[in-house]
């Protein structure tokens, strides 16, 4: 029986770039059955209500095996509804955010060649969203910190470790301030870590690491970086920068039964319906998705093929230095995969 893969377009560039995405799939010849759904900032615009997300496609991303997110806007301001992803993340247990940084041949490196993997915790910390007003002048904001989160997301970050043979985590952190906090995620690293007797936690300060990762890159090569969901998320964009465009850098939201795959990027309205957005972050999200869903090879073919395509040079968006459009890009990509 096929698997089924619920989808949601998004907002600004997302229909195109999904799209795209979609395209490359079928030409791979996937067998997986996409289904549509709506999400996101426009979908809310036209139908109000507390969410993002309506019932509709609650229910298809139940009743599918997988999920895929084009990138969504999130209205800012008091009382406006939470993120598409954050939602989806609480709601189906996606403990790990997980984030390969890994240069591309003929890109721009502005730091040398990197290859790590970013986890980040995807369902509580600061992104809980739980903020409470004191006074007219004084706001708080919850950090939440679980020890079953942080349990799960090590455990993560440790089986990441050994499916690439790496042998060292790094735990980020702030626990010499947040005490309580980061210091229940630290242990709990430090005791799912005696699991894992081949590979070793190397601790950072989260202010130490963000220099640290300008000043020399290469220290974290083939490492697991892993963090509470604020701090990574912030540091995930950093190491972004350091293959040279976010463009490139593909994600998934992991849990124990469900995952929902996703662009690292934002929506970028404005440059909506203009046929220049990078597609390779849409594109690699998806041939993941298919891996995830037991299409090896078909999701190999389309990673050989992106890199071909990237290391060529001929047919890249300007992000990359070149002249093509999405679309051809995109066909650049297919031709390599026939």
């Amino acid at each position: 029986m096929s698997k089924k893969a619920a989808v949601i377009k998004g907002d600004g560039v997302g229909p195109e770039l999904v799209n795209s995405m979609l395209r490359v799939t079928e030409a791979a010849g996937t067998n997986i059955e996409f289904i549509m759904c709506e999400a996101g900032a426009e979908y809310w615009e036209k139908h109000g209500g507390d969410s993002l997300i309506p019932d509709e496609t609650w229910d298809i991303l139940s009743n599918t095996d997988a999920g895929f997110k084009g990138p969504t806007t999130t209205p800012g301001g008091a009382g406006s509804p939470r993120s598409v992803a954050v939602s989806i993340r609480q709601k189906f247990n996606l403990y790990a955010n997980v984030r390969p940084i890994k240069s591309f041949p003929n890109t721009q490196k502005p730091l040398g060649d990197v290859d790590f993997v970013c986890v980040r915790e995807g369902t509580e910390g600061l992104y809980f969203g739980k903020e409470i007003q004191l006074t007219d002048d004084v706001f708080i904001a919850i950090r939440k910190i679980t020890r079953p989160a942080c349990r799960d997301v090590a455990r993560y970050a440790f089986e990441e470790a050994m499916r690439h043979g790496w042998k060292s985590v790094v735990a980020i952190h702030k626990s010499n301030i947040l005490k309580q906090t980061c210091g229940t995620f630290l242990e709990e690293i430090k005791r799912i870590s005696q699991d894992y007797p081949g590979i070793e936690v190397e601790e950072y300060h989260i202010d130490n690491i963000a220099q640290q990762l300008i000043k020399n890159p290469q220290i974290f090569n083939q490492k697991i970086l892993l963090s509470t969901n604020l701090f990574m998320d912030i540091l995930s964009e950093e190491c972004s920068a350091l293959v040279g465009s976010i463009g490139l850098i593909y994600s998934a939201n992991i849990g124990d039964n469900y995952a929902m795959f996703e662009p690292a990027h934002g929506s970028a309205p404005k440059y909506a319906g203009q046929d220049k957005v990078n597609p390779v972050a849409t594109v690699l999200a998806g041939a993941w998705l298919l891996d995830y869903l037991g299409e090896r090879e078909n999701s190999k073919a389309i990673f050989e093929a992106t890199e071909r395509v990237i290391s060529e040079g001929e047919y890249v968006t300007y992000d990359l230095g070149g002249h093509a459009k999405s679309s051809e890009m995109v066909d650049a990509i297919i031709s390599k995969i026939a």
